[in-house]
């Protein structure tokens, strides 16, 4: 769009604006790369852990997002599998509301993932499950996280 003198380029639409929350969100999970659902799944030979059911701001609909850890090499490794494993059970744990199972999974995810600098995402989880210990969601709660910023 434009003139002769003046060129605006832009890239518009949903997939454009969820891309833009979600690499919002990789400072709040303490990651470098934040992927959506579609991204992981073309391209499932790079290592990605998964962070979140999360509605960014703006949506109402809930979206599975992942953290790239790194390439094929790295997603071979037993110690990369390790970290995924736990940090999966974990999050079935918190979705299923079984706390102390998913406190202890989120510190051995720590231990385990000391390398990909997985603190943030797992202090994130010792935050959330101990605020739910204290006052529990209902029995309907869907695990999905509500965003309240960009």
């Amino acid at each position: 769009m434009g003139s002769d003198q003046r060129f605006d380029y832009s890239v518009l639409g949903d997939p454009v604006n969820l891309a833009a929350r979600l690499e919002g969100q990789s400072k709040n999970y303490g990651v470098g790369i934040v992927i959506g659902e579609g991204t992981r799944l073309l391209a499932p030979e790079y290592a990605s852990i998964e962070l979140d059911l999360i509605a960014v701001k703006g949506k109402v609909e809930a979206v599975r997002i992942f953290a790239l850890l790194g390439d094929q090499t790295i997603a071979e490794s037993a110690v990369c599998k390790a970290v995924i494993a736990a940090h999966s059970a974990m999050l079935e744990a918190y979705r299923s509301q079984h706390w102390e199972q998913a406190k202890d999974l989120v510190a051995k995810t720590r231990e385990l993932g000391a390398q990909y600098k997985l603190d943030v995402l797992c202090d994130l989880y010792d935050e959330r499950i101990d605020a739910y210990m204290e006052s529990p969601p209902t029995a309907d709660w869907n695990g999905v996280f509500i965003a309240t910023s960009k």
